[in-house]
This record gives C-alpha cells, sequence and structure tokens, in this order.
C-alpha cells in the first residue's frame, strides 16, 4: 500500500479511471454483441445502425486512450468484414 501521500492519491485516481476504463469496454463489448445478434437476425436496417454506433463508440474509445488505436481499426476492420460477409 501506498504510504506517502502522493503516493495514496495516485492510488485513488488509478482506480477511478481503472473503474471509468473497465465501462467503456463493456460498452465496447456490448455493442459488438447487439451488432452480431442482428446479423444473426437478419435484420439489415438494424445492423446498418449498429455498425455506426459501434464505430462511433470503438472511435471514441481510442480517442480517450482506453484501446489501442491499431486495436481499434482492427475491431472495426473485422466486423466491416463481417457485414460485408453477410450482405453477399
Amino acid at each position: 500500500m501506498a504510504n506517502h501521500k502522493s503516493a495514496l492519491k495516485r492510488a485513488k485516481q488509478s482506480e477511478i479511471k481503472r473503474i471509468h476504463n473497465k465501462s467503456i469496454r463493456t460498452r465496447i463489448n456490448n455493442i459488438i454483441k447487439q451488432l452480431k445478434l442482428a446479423i444473426s437476425e437478419n435484420a439489415s436496417e438494424k445492423v446498418a445502425k449498429n455498425l455506426v454506433l459501434a464505430q462511433s463508440v470503438i472511435d471514441k474509445a481510442a480517442k480517450k486512450g482506453v484501446i489501442h488505436k491499431k486495436t481499434a481499426a482492427r475491431k472495426i476492420s473485422r466486423l466491416t468484414k463481417l457485414i460485408t460477409a453477410y450482405k453477399v
């Protein structure tokens, strides 16, 4: 455990940031699940809407530093690839 005042503050800040980042990661995973569910239901309007939403959420997470830029690009690329395969 931290002993100095600054170390205690840093530990507290890190814990708050960890919880915040966890909620953003959970949101990304939930959006991806919704998108895959819409694909399995063959709901093309829902798929298009969820893809745009997923891209937005993933890009915002990368912008905030929750996930890496390249991780975000890879996730978006795989989702887009999945949808183009669905449309064919």
